[in-house]
């Protein structure tokens, strides 16, 4: 009976979760209470909380799903081989998430709650800076070993700047829908060239 029913209880869990993307890429993030969750799902509200415990599970589960969808898509963890595709593919992936503005302030109101460690979403994004820490790491020293990036700059601390100006733009975002948060990305590009260019004119 338990081995017939765990299978089952997987594809619904799935089915919640793309229907919670759908519903907040629709409706927004305000759209996104447990009532209206539920009722997309076809479950009661206490169906619901029976798959994932809290909203704020659910939530995390959420942007833990377009992580995977957005890592699969955009071959995340391939090592870039110039400054400027990295840049892109980051440009690229932030202008995506534009076009569903509910996921990006679910992101940034669910960030923000989750610094408090006893936050249901706090392990979560612990493990999110930390492995996307990691990746920019990896992918800024194999560019300094292709010489795209100043030999003076430590790839961990510019891996931290980048985060946070992909962070922040899309907080500032959703105060004035106006910033174009690709161009900034490209600025951040363009001064990255800028430095490098300078630091090889300084070794000559």
């Amino acid at each position: 009976m338990t081995r017939r029913s765990y299978p089952k209880g997987l594809a619904k869990r799935e089915e919640i979760l793309a229907t919670a993307l759908k519903v907040i890429a629709e409706r927004g993030f305000g759209g996104a209470t447990l009532r209206e969750l539920a009722e997309a799902s076809n479950l009661s509200i206490t169906g619901l909380v029976h798959h994932f415990g809290t909203k704020e599970q659910l939530l995390t589960e959420v942007l833990r799903r377009r992580d995977e969808v957005d890592a699969d898509a955009y071959e995340m963890d391939r090592l870039p081989e110039t400054a400027a595709a990295m840049i892109e593919r980051l440009a690229t992936l932030v202008d995506r998430n534009a076009a569903v503005p509910g996921l990006v302030t679910l992101y940034s109101n669910l960030s923000a709650d989750a610094a408090a460690p006893e936050h249901p979403s706090h392990e979560y994004f612990r493990e999110r800076y930390e492995q996307s820490q990691d990746l920019g790491r990896d992918s800024l020293s194999h560019l300094q070993e292709l010489g795209e990036l100043p030999a003076g700059v430590d790839p961990g601390d510019l891996a931290q700047l980048m985060i946070a100006a992909v962070d922040g733009l899309q907080l500032l975002w959703q105060y004035d829908q106006s910033i174009d948060m690709t161009r900034g990305l490209r600025a951040l590009g363009a001064l990255l060239a800028l430095a490098n260019e300078g630091g090889r004119s300084a070794d000559e």
